[in-house]
């Protein structure tokens, strides 16, 4: 199922892999173009894999303590300027409201980038004491950045996304929070995604604009690309003192608390689709697919075949699983085509023999393996077989991550990386400047993903400038 290509209207991802990818966004009705430049429109299946990606995440999130809130979208140009670094970062991205109804603004009004100044506005009013700490919030929403370049959930000028924002007494426990919620992050794109990344800190230059500390996580995709898919940031007490943020400690004193902000946007589908996607579309995890199993019945004009394929479905669904019986008068190969193309993860094909043999036909979308399952089992087998995709799909992309990962001692064996090699990641030494970050990427095109947690000594010298070295950097060429 996964091999042959049949569907002739998306692009070959070795051919052209950015046509293949906005094929399959728009092939497998994920989004359309809206008519604002540079907006897309979340159709209902796009929006129902974002829906499951928000319950799995939104659940763990509360394990661990966070409350969701809602903030204004509008953000005030004044408020957004007191801190400066954030501003400053963000400004070539900012839209700005000038004018109410007929009325000039007194002074514009952003669409909220991020949200970070406004939950400062917040417990500048709320927070008094040290007894109300920590403060755990999240919010669901979008933002708006004026991308120069757009391409559906990858970089849009709107994305939906979710924005943890909290603040503590110490430094420890913010410290505490943002490495918690990195692993969150990393655990949920294993177990739900069935995506393996690289956990690991941003350089100072590639850091969030304000925060002390940035913390990612980057996945590669099929075409050797990073993808940056959720990051994690500690900011100290920055944004508590441009903010005026205070409260009564321990001590009877005020004092300024210490503050984190983390996220993770539709981006995620984006990268589900570029590490799992094959020539015939999507091919979904089971844990985000709108639909686990699509029942096909097969020859369903003869006696009883309708009938018992909506026996599986009702029984399927009462098990808890997300089934769907296509029973339109499509041909069988249509449905094959249109059901991969959308990334099923199990196909169920009943005809008249299977009914006779009390059994039925499961075959797997991620590597088209077929296999005869008893009706009387379908309860028990059918979430082992969701399982055995979820595994596949895993085993498969860290597969691809390991064989495209290299080692380099120098910056011509990192150009030699992407130049006969498709790309990838390098590890490699670094001293630590940003001055010879930035020749890397001259020389070499590439720009540095993180510095991993797991540090390897490869050499005792930086590729570029040959001074002693002190961590380990992975680099890529990301989207």
């Amino acid at each position: 199922m996964a091999k042959d290509k049949k569907v002739t209207e998306i692009t070959d991802m070795d051919v052209d892999f950015a046509q293949w990818y906005t094929d399959i966004c728009r092939k497998a009705e994920l989004v359309e173009y809206a008519s604002v430049k540079g907006f897309t429109i979340l159709r209902p299946y796009g929006y129902a894999i974002w829906e499951n990606i928000q319950s799995i995440m939104d659940k763990e999130f509360k394990k661990t303590g966070h409350q969701n809130v809602a903030m204004p979208v509008l953000i005030p140009e004044s408020l957004l300027k007191k801190e400066g670094e954030l501003v400053n970062g963000f400004a070539p991205e900012v839209a700005w409201v000038t004018e109410g109804g007929s009325e000039k603004l007194e002074e514009r009004l952003a669409f909220r980038p991020t949200s970070e100044t406004m939950f400062c506005d917040h417990w500048h009013n709320v927070l008094q004491t040290y007894r109300q700490l920590p403060m755990l919030y999240n919010q669901w929403c979008s933002v708006i950045r004026w991308e120069k370049t757009t391409r559906p959930f990858l970089r849009s000028r709107e994305f939906w996304w979710q924005e943890g924002h909290t603040i503590h007494e110490t430094a420890e426990e913010a410290e505490a929070e943002t490495q918690q919620q990195l692993n969150c992050y990393a655990d949920f794109c294993k177990n739900a995604l069935a995506m393996p990344v690289v956990k690991g800190r941003k350089t100072d230059k590639e850091k969030f604009a304000g925060a002390e500390a940035t913390y990612t996580i980057e996945a590669m995709m099929k075409d050797h690309k990073a993808l940056q898919s959720a990051t994690s940031h500690y900011f100290g007490d920055k944004f508590s003192r441009a903010y005026d943020v205070t409260y009564t400690g321990r001590d009877n004193k005020l004092q300024y608390p210490f503050q984190t902000s983390w996220g993770s946007t539709t981006r995620l589908i984006g990268a589900v689709i570029m590490t799992h996607g094959d020539n015939n579309g999507l091919v979904l995890p089971p844990a985000i697919a709108p639909i686990q199993v699509v029942v096909l019945p097969i020859a369903q004009h003869k006696e009883g075949v309708l009938d018992k394929a909506a026996e599986v479905v009702a029984r399927l669904e009462k098990s808890g699983i997300r089934v769907k019986g296509d029973f339109s008068e499509q041909s069988a190969g249509w449905k094959f085509a249109e059901w991969e193309m959308k990334g099923v993860p199990l196909r169920l094909e009943l005809g008249p023999r299977d009914i006779e043999a009390g059994q039925c036909v499961v075959a797997r979308r991620d590597n088209g393996e077929k296999v005869t399952v008893s009706l009387d089992e379908l309860e028990t087998k059918i979430p082992e077989l969701l399982t055995a995709v979820h595994d596949g799909l895993y085993e498969k992309a860290l597969e691809n991550l390991n064989k495209h990962t290299y080692a380099a001692t120098t910056v011509e064996e990192v150009k030699d990386v992407f130049e006969t090699k498709g790309g990838g990641f390098v590890k490699t030494m670094w001293c630590g400047e940003e001055e010879c970050e930035v020749k890397m990427k001259e020389l070499a095109g590439v720009s540095s993903r993180c510095m991993p947690f797991q540090q390897e000594h490869l050499a005792d010298t930086c590729p570029v400038c040959g001074k002693a070295a002190k961590t380990m950097v992975v680099w890529g060429i990301a989207y």
